[in-house]
Formats: C-alpha cells, structure tokens, sequence
C-alpha cells in the first residue's frame, strides 16, 4: 500500500494580500542588568502577504524603520538611535524575506532572512493563525497572525555594553492583513 502525502492548504484564498498598518505592531523586548526586562516598539512597520495555492508558493516581507524605536523613554530612544547601537545613520532599516512558511491550523513556522544593515542572518518565527473575519465596517475580510521569534544582537553587530544589554532580543508581531477585493 503506498501513502499518499498532500501539500498543506494556506487558510487564506490567493492573492496580495494588504498590509493593515492601523492594527499591526512590532514590539521587542531585552534584558537590562541581567535582571528586569525593558520591552519597546517601533512605531513604522511595512509588510507584505503574498498567498499562493501552497506555503511553498507564498511569501512574506517586511520593513521596519528603526529610527522609530519607542521604549516610552525619549531619552532612551535617543541613545538607541546613537551610533553605538542601533546607528539609525547607517542601518536605517530592519528587512524580513521569508524563505519557508510551513504548518497547520492555527500554529505555523515562517523562517526566513533577517537583515538589519549589512548583515544578514536566518530567523524563524514561531507564528500563530488568528483567523480570518469580514469587518462590519466596511466588508473587507482580515486575517491575523501573531508571531514571536528571537535573536542574537551580536550576530548583527549591536554588541554594545554587554552586561548591561542582553543578548538575546524577543521580538513580538501582531499584525494583520487584508485580502485582495474579489473579482
């Protein structure tokens, strides 16, 4: 008897989907002094949804402004933006390709290439489905997911202060996207 294996079906219908930037975030979160967490947002996030009849025919981008770090500390944020971390100057932006979308149901893998400045490293982002629902506002149909992956700040060459900053850096999407109008 031999088996027969299907490709997993995306639970959204194919198309570009739209980025909702008025109901998406992406937030982070590091370690201060090895001892309390200091969490943050950046407040300019762009991203694209390209659904396909499979995960392997879909993709994911993203763009995130750095220079709109926000930690709630305007004095905080400046530093941040300073030349010996982030360096806004020099890499002005954080970019996400996916390279594979994987899983089922509510519970999903995206992983792809992470680049912030010149360097480029893979990340994977453990991703869940909230679903899909049609706005009483205007009829469009809206699907969200929530994401969170992690990675090393010295792999991208942010190793200032270690001791005082953490390694490791969480990172937390919501975000939301709408689907192309029906023809």
């Amino acid at each position: 008897m031999t088996s027969q294996t299907t490709a997993p079906v995306l639970p959204l219908p194919a198309g570009n989907w739209a980025f909702d930037p008025f109901h998406s975030a992406v937030g982070f979160t590091i370690r201060h002094l090895g001892i309390a967490k200091v969490r943050g947002r950046f407040n300019r996030l762009d991203a694209a949804l390209v659904v396909g009849e499979t995960p392997a025919e879909s993709s994911v981008t993203a763009t995130v402004a750095l220079d709109s770090v926000d930690t709630g500390n305007a004095d905080r944020d400046a530093h941040v933006r300073a030349s010996d971390l982030l360096d806004v100057a020099q890499r002005p932006t954080m970019t996400f390709r996916s390279t594979r979308i994987e899983g089922a149901g509510a519970d999903w893998t995206l992983a792809g290439d992470l680049t912030i400045g010149d360097v480029t490293r893979p990340v994977t982002f453990a991703v869940e489905f909230g679903g899909v629902v049609e706005s009483p506002v205007d009829g469009s149909t809206h699907a969200g997911f929530e994401a969170t992956g992690e990675i090393r700040r010295s792999e991208y060459g942010l190793d200032f202060a270690p001791g005082l900053l953490g390694e490791v850096v969480r990172i937390n999407l919501d975000v939301q996207f709408v689907a192309p109008p029906k023809a």
